[in-house]
């Protein structure tokens, strides 16, 4: 494959994974530390994940929490987990985007 045309063919994945979360929904909560917003996000236009959250640390770093389920243990576990960093970090950044828009 010619290096241009293989420029162009990573360029067109690039977008196409940019384009895999869509979030559908942000519902923000005031008065709170710690949560900041409820998200709905859509994966690939195929499925809809609800309960994403927007979460803020103690020096104000946001980060995007999974929805999450609570054993019998006592702890919390993730029901819905990115495969790869990749993945996480699209969603990551589409989420906060979304968020501070």
């Amino acid at each position: 494959m010619r290096p241009k045309a293989k420029k162009q063919q990573q360029n067109q994945e690039r977008k196409e994974v940019s384009k895999m979360f869509e979030v559908s929904r942000i519902h923000r909560i005031e008065g709170n530390d710690t949560l900041k917003a409820f998200v709905d996000i859509k994966v690939a236009d195929c499925v809809l994940i609800k309960g994403l959250r927007v979460m803020a640390t103690k020096d104000d770093t946001l980060f995007v929490a999974m929805p999450s389920q609570k054993a019998e243990d006592g702890k919390y576990y993730p029901t819905v987990k990115p495969l790869s960093k990749e993945a996480n970090q699209e969603l990551q950044d589409a989420v906060l985007a979304a968020y501070n828009e």
